[in-house]
């Protein structure tokens, strides 16, 4: 049996979709969608387009596992919130349906949801949310996500950039700061306690 290739270029970047006018997908058709095809990570922007994002390569993967387990780990300590990885969708006030790498909602505002709610992209904003850049990603592309986030409820956030070992803090009403070289970084006080070890991040574990 032959075997289709792929396009390396178009395998290891992101590219977009665009839809509208000639066709608009509802939410329910955009999750249906997603769930055919598990494999990519597709989000949709506030204008409809679609943006389809390939599986990511071993050490982005393996920093974007670094990051969640150690939000998960806060998470359970702390007790007042839920944490979600790269794979869970959220659809914005603004419409757009984003999938950080690593996100925290405080759970009063998850109680409001319904089971079905619950059950696909959920319907807010993330309190925290963390992107990393990975080769693929346009760093531009990514800091303009990150004030999405923030112009769309998100309390903080933080774009995690490996090659350069930078940090870029967002918060709501602030300019954005950025941090180099640095060791761990701290969540307070948005994220009391919750302080992120930044050293299996910059140098992967593989």
């Amino acid at each position: 049996m032959s075997q289709v290739l792929a396009d390396p270029q178009v395998s290891l970047n992101s590219f977009t979709i665009h839809l509208k006018p000639a066709i608009e997908l509802t939410e329910d058709q955009f999750f249906a969608l997603c769930q055919l095809n598990r494999d990519l990570r597709l989000e949709r922007n506030a204008e409809g387009d679609i943006i389809v994002m390939p599986p990511t390569g071993g050490e982005t993967g393996n920093r974007n596992a670094e990051i969640t387990g150690q939000l998960v780990i806060w998470t359970k300590q702390d007790g007042i919130g839920a944490a979600f990885d790269s794979s869970t969708g959220f659809k914005l006030p603004n419409g757009a349906d984003r999938s950080p790498d690593a996100a925290w909602v405080q759970k009063s505002r998850l109680a409001v949801l319904t089971q079905e709610e619950k059950e696909k992209f959920l319907p807010l904003c993330p309190d925290f949310v963390i992107e990393l850049l990975s080769p693929s990603d346009e760093l531009e592309e990514v800091k303009a996500k990150m004030d999405e986030y923030i112009e769309n409820g998100a309390r903080l956030g933080w774009l995690l950039e490996p090659r350069s070992r930078r940090v870029y803090v967002y918060r709501p009403g602030e300019s954005v700061i950025m941090i180099e070289n640095t060791g761990q970084i701290s969540g307070e006080p948005e994220l009391p306690g919750f302080v992120l070890n930044l050293r299996e991040i910059w140098e992967p574990n593989i």
